[in-house]
């Protein structure tokens, strides 16, 4: 598995609805891009003023990240996005 370093997380992407709530299945051009991601593994967090400053996120974390933030990766045929804690916008609950 994957572990970051630091104050970085593992993300995996959510694929968009397919359908509308109205049942109206929708074409891949039409789906509006978003940015949601569940959080696979996150680091210990990173050290300020001496002191270690946990991750605000933990695994299993919904959360919306910056669109063109983080590294991609490709492990074990899945593909990851490895970003810093500060292109985590929100937690999704």
């Amino acid at each position: 598995m994957l572990k970051p370093l630091l104050n970085r997380a593992v993300v995996k992407m959510i694929e968009g609805e397919e359908t509308t709530n109205s049942g109206i299945i929708l074409s891949s051009s039409s789906k509006e891009s978003q940015h949601i991601a569940e959080v696979i593994e996150v680091g210990p967090g990173k050290i300020v003023d001496g002191k270690l400053e946990e991750m605000c996120v933990k695994k299993g974390d919904k959360v919306v990240i910056n669109k063109y933030s983080g590294t991609e990766v490709k492990y074990e045929g899945e593909d990851y996005i490895i970003l810093k804690q500060d292109d985590i916008l929100a937690i999704i609950e």
